[in-house]
C-alpha cells in the first residue's frame, strides 16, 4: 500500500533530557551536525512522502520555522502537559490513513522509510539480557503481546506504520475511550496492546545500531562526543564557570519534579552532588 503521510509527535517536554529540554524542545537538538527533527523530515521526503504533519505542544513557537523551510503542517496539541501521547494521535485523527507514526527524537542511522509498505508494523531492536523496555512476544512475525521489562527480547523502539484500516479501527477505539479518566495517562501503544486482537500489527526488526533514542544528555554524549566539552546549554556553561570546571566534568544529570509532576531542575555530579533549580537559578550542594 502507498504511504499517504507521516505524523511526527513532538509535543512532549522530554524533561529527562535536562537541562537542554528546558531551553528548547528535544526535537530541535543538534546531533552529529543535524537537527533531529530536520533529519527525520529529510529522510521522509527522500522516501517520497510529501505530507508531513508535526504535532507540537511544548515550546510550539520554536517549530514555526519548519513550515517555511520544509512545507510541513503543524498541529498544536493543547493538552500536551496533562495527557500522554494519545492526545497527539487524537488531534491528528482526521489525517490518519496509510501513515507513519514517528517520534521526533529518534535518530535513524540510515533511512528506514519507504513509499510503499506491506502492512502495519512497529519497529524493534533486540535487547540482550535484562531490560526495562517494552518487550514483544511475536508469532509468525505478528505482535501478540507486549510486556514492560523482560530478558533477551525484541523491544519497541522507533517508528510505526498504520494501514488505513488500522487507523480507522484505532481512532474508533480512541474516540470511545478518550474521555475516560484512565485514558489520560496512556501511551497510544498501551491502547494498542489492550485491543491487540482488533489491531493486527507486524514486528519490523532492525539491528541494535540502527535506531537511537537519547533519554538523557549523558546518553547523547556517548553517541555524539562533541557534547562532552560543548553541551550547547547556556545553563551548563554558567554552572561550569561558577564551579570552575569544564562542561565535561558535569555528569550524571537527572531531572527532578515538583508535586505537580513538572520538571523544576536537575541533579548532577561534579566531584560532589549538586541540585540546580531552573526558575530561581539556585545551586545547592547535596550533603
Amino acid at each position: 500500500m502507498k504511504v499517504d503521510n507521516a505524523i511526527i509527535m513532538a509535543a512532549g517536554t522530554a524533561s529527562r533530557f535536562a537541562p537542554l529540554s528546558f531551553e528548547k524542545p528535544k526535537a530541535l537538538i543538534e546531533v552529529r551536525g543535524e537537527i533531529l527533527i530536520e533529519r527525520q523530515i529529510k529522510q521522509l521526503r527522500e522516501a517520497g512522502i510529501d505530507e508531513i504533519i508535526i504535532i507540537t505542544g511544548y515550546k510550539a513557537e520554536q517549530f514555526e520555522y519548519l513550515k517555511k523551510k520544509y512545507k510541513v503542517m503543524l498541529i498544536y496539541n493543547p493538552t500536551y502537559l496533562t495527557r500522554n501521547n494519545n492526545a497527539s494521535i487524537y488531534v491528528a485523527k482526521k489525517y490518519l490513513k496509510n501513515s507513519y507514526i514517528c517520534s521526533s527524537d529518534n535518530y535513524f542511522l540510515e533511512n528506514p522509510f519507504e513509499s510503499k509498505v506491506d502492512d502495519s508494523y512497529y519497529s524493534a531492536v533486540y535487547a540482550k539480557g535484562q531490560t526495562n523496555e517494552w518487550c514483544i512476544k511475536e508469532e509468525n512475525g505478528w505482535i501478540k503481546n507486549v510486556t514492560v521489562g523482560g530478558k533477551d527480547s525484541w523491544v519497541m523502539l522507533g517508528h510505526a506504520f498504520w494501514s488505513e484500516s488500522f487507523s480507522r479501527t484505532f481512532i474508533n477505539i480512541l474516540q470511545k475511550e478518550y474521555y475516560l479518566p484512565e485514558t489520560i495517562d496512556k501511551l497510544w501503544e498501551t491502547i494498542f496492546i489492550k485491543h491487540i486482537d482488533k489491531l493486527p500489527m507486524k514486528l519490523r526488526k532492525y539491528s541494535s545500531d540502527f535506531i537511537f533514542e537519547f533519554d538523557t544528555l549523558d546518553e547523547l554524549r556517548e553517541f555524539d562526543n562533541s557534547y562532552k566539552e560543548n553541551t550547547r546549554s547556556a545553563i551548563i556553561k554558567k554552572l561550569s564557570k561558577k564551579l570552575g570546571c569544564n562542561e565535561a566534568e558535569i555528569m550524571n544529570i537527572k531531572a527532578f519534579k515538583d508535586k505537580d509532576n513538572e520538571a523544576v531542575g536537575f541533579i548532577f555530579n561534579k566531584e560532589k552532588t549538586y541540585k540546580y533549580y531552573y526558575i530561581t537559578q539556585r545551586l545547592e550542594e547535596i550533603k
